[in-house]
């Protein structure tokens, strides 16, 4: 168990399929005491190797598939379900909120952050600390634990789920013996570091929520997405629904968090593609040719590095006039591979679990 993280409690909620996930954690010096929701989709086998972890967006949620309260189906909701790529008939498929959540101010979103209550009953707000991939790393493997799950069947996610996903590939290898990342990359580049970050610093000067949505969305979807998606002019009353539920305060720590994904900082890159190789992980990175948050080069460069160092790694790029948002709006495009790759066989053996965890579900 980390030293950093204790006392990991994930207990059901109301709904099928919905858990709160708590535990106490050490983030920067600081004592949180973490509250995150999860959902899940399937079953636990015997043998508790059929569980796969998906990772959500930057201001995405725990609700992948199925359909919301408002009947909003989920976002990879394609990809999740029986006889789907992530076939709920064969494997356990659970997605857990991170903290600071963008949606946070959704009653039905389970997150801790800067705009959730302090123990004193006052926000967080600034003295919310700042936490790292390597803090939410270790808070999904203490998921992972909590449900007697030795090691991950698979990990996939799409855009900040994607960067999740190759930090388990980096952190950990062995208890993600299969990773899928989708619109990501394995560094931030000066479309996010360069023109993102410094823009959506100054709308957030401002206190613009608004602005900053405007601004992610646009973003994520390009100019193309933007004019096939609100081509009827509904764009303004979009952005006036998701105002309703997003925290300002959220949306800038996330992009904090991003701002510091760097593979290479975790080990150098030949180091890494060593132990893929050596350990045999199986890796299929996707992105879409035209994407305003992690440019195609960024991945295509480090899957050519990868498969000449004998990893198993796949890479596909397809287009999309939705864009960055193509890796939840067109999945289709990369279905058939991340079927293959829950299939396929992995050499890596069990990892011992560790030693006096307790079980709590």
């Amino acid at each position: 168990m980390s030293e950093t993280l204790r006392d990991a409690r994930l207990e059901r909620r109301g709904g099928p399929g919905e858990w709160i996930f708590s535990l106490q954690a050490m983030l920067a010096g600081v004592a949180v005491p973490l509250r995150l929701g999860a959902q899940s989709w399937g079953t636990l086998n015997e043998a508790r190797d059929n569980a796969v972890l998906v990772c959500h967006y930057y201001t995405g949620t725990m609700r992948a598939a199925g359909h919301g309260p408002d009947g909003t189906p989920g976002w990879w909701a394609d990809l999740i379900g029986p006889g789907r790529p992530l076939d709920t008939d064969r494997y356990f498929v659970i997605c857990l909120n991170t903290p600071s959540n963008v949606q946070a101010l959704d009653p039905g979103i389970v997150t801790t952050g800067p705009d959730t209550p302090h123990p004193d009953g006052q926000r967080w707000g600034e003295r919310f600390p700042c936490w790292d991939f390597g803090d939410l790393h270790a808070m999904q493997r203490e998921l992972m634990w909590a449900l007697g799950v030795q090691r991950w069947h698979a990990v996939a996610g799409p855009s900040l789920g994607g960067l999740q996903a190759l930090q388990w590939a980096a952190r950990t290898p062995e208890l993600a013996p299969r990773v899928a990342a989708v619109a990501a990359s394995p560094h931030v580049g000066p479309a996010l570091r360069d023109a993102f970050a410094p823009l959506l610093g100054h709308v957030a000067a401002q206190d613009n929520l608004d602005g900053a949505l405007r601004l992610i969305t646009f973003f994520g979807l390009g100019a193309d997405g933007l004019e096939a998606t609100f081509r009827g002019g509904e764009f303004n009353t979009y952005l006036s629904s998701r105002s309703g539920t997003a925290s300002l305060a959220h949306i800038l720590d996330i992009a904090r968090l991003v701002g510091t994904h760097r593979l290479a900082e975790v080990a150098p890159h030949a180091d890494l593609f060593a132990r893929w190789a050596g350990c045999g992980l199986r890796l299929l990175t996707v992105n879409v040719a035209v994407d305003q948050f992690f440019p195609a080069a960024e991945m295509r460069a480090f899957a050519q590095a990868s498969a000449a160092a004998g990893v198993d790694h796949t890479h596909l790029e397809f287009a999309s006039e939705q864009g960055h948002l193509g890796c939840v709006n067109d999945t289709a495009a990369f279905a058939p591979l991340l079927r293959e790759l829950l299939a396929a066989p992995v050499p890596v053996p069990l990892p011992a679990a560790p030693s006096g965890h307790v079980t709590q579900v």
